[in-house]
């Protein structure tokens, strides 16, 4: 049973950062652009979506964070497309603006609760918990254990999600995006709008980020400006993961194996701190997994010349 809830465990937070990775996959793997505003635009997305849940609209919450998370990524490729500033430069510009931004929105401090202060019947001061997707759904099926509760809702809007996408880039506009990232200057030459298919993709890549920012700010009912840190680590390590699992066929292949990837990249951090890992080894571990993920295919390439050779010199005549 122990290992049953690991598991839940593991796959729900998986599940929450399974956004991000489809958006680090866009960014990095079909626009080829290093962006580094995802640290940023994870956060904006959670502060964001904090601020209009304890207002009381959980729903448009998500909507609002992931907005947020759009509005960033197309500051980054307008500075890159427009202003032809470097693609890593401007992510970093960006980055460095949103953490002032995160941090008025916080309202001038670090974090940020979901929760209001109300009144009681003897006039003292409270606070509730706001309400969130995770505590309506909940309600729903009461029966449910909280990861299984959150793996189960999470599935269903990543899912939902996941599908859009696959849908979205066999469009004109998504195709775009893939033709700009294959080979810019022959779009150009085929008097297609480059610079606005690149901004669409850092726009839309950026959106996912901050969705995943919002679904994490609600499951675990705070915000801090401190969440976003080695974000686009961990969003290339599930990318990364996905691919060594799943190869690299086709976007839509590319799409769901982000999603498998994150998964099986929580999974493998379970474990490690099941092997009582201290915590400030995470960062750590992430960064051996991005290199280990890294050299794989060099290495089964290597592999596979030399089964090459071997094959080829049994075949000679002697």
């Amino acid at each position: 049973m122990e290992y049953v809830n690991l598991i839940l465990s593991a796959l729900s937070q998986g599940m929450l950062y399974a956004p991000m990775a489809m958006g680090v996959f866009i960014a990095f793997k079909i626009l080829n652009t290093p962006d580094l505003t995802i640290d940023g635009s994870l956060v904006f997305g959670m502060t964001v979506c904090a601020v209009v849940t304890i207002a009381s609209h959980p729903i448009l919450a998500l909507v609002a964070g992931t907005l947020a998370g759009a509005l960033a990524g197309f500051v980054t490729g307008f500075l890159q497309t427009k202003l032809r500033i470097n693609a890593i430069l401007a992510g970093i510009l960006t980055m460095t603006g949103l953490y002032t931004v995160n941090y008025m929105v916080l309202g001038g401090q670090s974090n940020l609760y979901l929760q209001t202060a109300e009144t009681n019947e003897s006039g003292s001061e409270v606070f509730v918990s706001s309400n969130t997707i995770y505590k309506m759904f909940s309600s729903l099926f009461p029966g449910l254990d909280t990861n299984a509760n959150v793996l189960l809702l999470t599935a269903l809007i990543v899912a939902a999600v996941a599908a859009l996408l696959c849908v979205f880039f066999k469009t004109r506009p998504g195709m775009a995006i893939r033709a700009t990232g294959d080979n810019e200057e022959m779009v150009r030459s085929s008097s297609i709008n480059a610079d606005a298919s690149r901004i669409l993709g850092i726009v839309l890549a950026n959106g996912l980020v901050a969705l995943s920012g919002s679904l994490l700010c609600q499951q675990q009912r705070y915000a801090d400006l401190n969440n976003g840190s080695g974000m686009l680590v961990v969003g290339l390590a599930s990318v990364i993961i996905g691919q060594v699992l799943f190869g690299r066929r086709s976007v839509t292949l590319g799409v769901i194996s982000a999603v498998a990837g994150s998964a099986a990249y929580r999974l493998i951090l379970q474990f490690a701190y099941k092997i009582n890992m201290p915590s400030y080894a995470v960062k750590l571990l992430s960064a051996v997994i991005v290199a280990l993920a890294l050299t794989l295919p060099l290495a089964k390439q290597k592999l596979a010349i030399r089964k090459a050779r071997k094959e080829a010199r049994k075949g000679d005549p002697v």
